[in-house]
This record gives C-alpha cells, sequence and structure tokens, in this order.
C-alpha cells in the first residue's frame, strides 16, 4: 500500500482516541492547541500500527493483501516469518498493556515468539484481528494515560530509567522495527 493510504478501520479508532483525549489533554499554547504528551504517544503508536506514520507504510498497509501462505513462509533459514512477527508484536502490546495495568509481566520464550500450529487463511484473519484488538486497546489506554504518570516506574523494572514514558516510546519503536522485517519479507 502506498504511503498516505489509509486502513480505514484502524484510522477511525484513532480518530475516536484522538478525539475522546483532545478535549481534557489540549492545552492552547501561543494561539495552537498543544497536544498531552500520552495523546502524542498514542497517536505514533497508532501511526505506526495502522498508518499514515511520516517514515512510509505501517504494520497493517506492510500486512495488506499478505496471504496465510505468504505469512507462514520462511524465506530466510532460522528467521522468524511474518506471522510469527505479528504474534511477537501481539505478545508484547499486551505485555505493556498488562503493565499498565499494574502488573509486572515477562514473557517466556513461547509467549514472545508463539508457535504457529494451523497455517490456515482462517487462522490467519483471526491473527491479524487479535494483534489488531489488541493495539487498538493499547492505543486507546495510552490515550488516557495521564500524563502525571508517564514518569512512573513499570511494575516489575528495575533501574530509574524504566518509565511508563519510555517502556511506550519503546513500544512504537519495536513495531516499527518489525514492520521493516515484515515489509522485507513480503517481498521475497
Amino acid at each position: 500500500m502506498r504511503r498516505g493510504s489509509r486502513c480505514a478501520r484502524s484510522n477511525w479508532s484513532l480518530v475516536q482516541i484522538v478525539k475522546a483525549t483532545t478535549t481534557k489533554d489540549t492545552k492552547e499554547h501561543e494561539g495552537n492547541l498543544v497536544m498531552a504528551e500520552a495523546t502524542r504517544i498514542a497517536d505514533q503508536l497508532s501511526r505506526a500500527f495502522a498508518g499514515e506514520a511520516w517514515h512510509g507504510d505501517s504494520v497493517f498497509e506492510i500486512l495488506e493483501g499478505v496471504s496465510a501462505a505468504q505469512a507462514a513462509a520462511r524465506p530466510i533459514k532460522d528467521a522468524h516469518t511474518i506471522w510469527e512477527l505479528v504474534l511477537h508484536v501481539a505478545a508484547w502490546d499486551g505485555a505493556v498493556l498488562r503493565r499498565m495495568g499494574g502488573t509486572a509481566v515477562e514473557l517466556s520464550d513461547t509467549q514472545n515468539f508463539p508457535t504457529v500450529t494451523d497455517t490456515s487463511e482462517a487462522a490467519w484473519r483471526n491473527a491479524l484481528a487479535e494483534v489488531r484488538r489488541v493495539h487498538e486497546a493499547l492505543a486507546a489506554a495510552v490515550a488516557a494515560l495521564p500524563d502525571s504518570r508517564l514518569y512512573d516506574q513499570v511494575p516489575g523494572k528495575e533501574g530509574a530509567h524504566y518509565s511508563f514514558y519510555y517502556m511506550l516510546h519503546g513500544v512504537v519503536q519495536h513495531e516499527l522495527y518489525h514492520a521493516g522485517q515484515m515489509a522485507l519479507l513480503k517481498k521475497m
């Protein structure tokens, strides 16, 4: 999909998130509206995943048109498949969401990169629906997060640097990193 094209369902969610949070978190600065930081992070998270990202295609723009067979293919020996990367992104979006809820979460190797056992088109559609569901829940939770919590320490993490701010920017970077891998695998 070309830059600037839209995944209508996800962009609608982004619009809803921004509208819902803009009224309570928007401030005026020299005549311009200034978005709250958590709302800005939610916006970047949604752009990386669903579209209108500055860098180019988002995760879901890259995944458009990928069949179950293509998603399950392993064109590079010992590398992850597109499908495994999608499940991995869903696992980490879910982990970050649970951490935001106060739970200390560490993923096991099996949770980190779940094994694909059913490679049917129906199973692929279900995997895409699940990653979208988890991602949208995460984006909504980030948009609703008060800026005052951004520098709170993430449950179960050590080091003063491991704040929600650090983790949330990290999850945006994580999605873009794997989007690049998916884009390359799609071309093979």
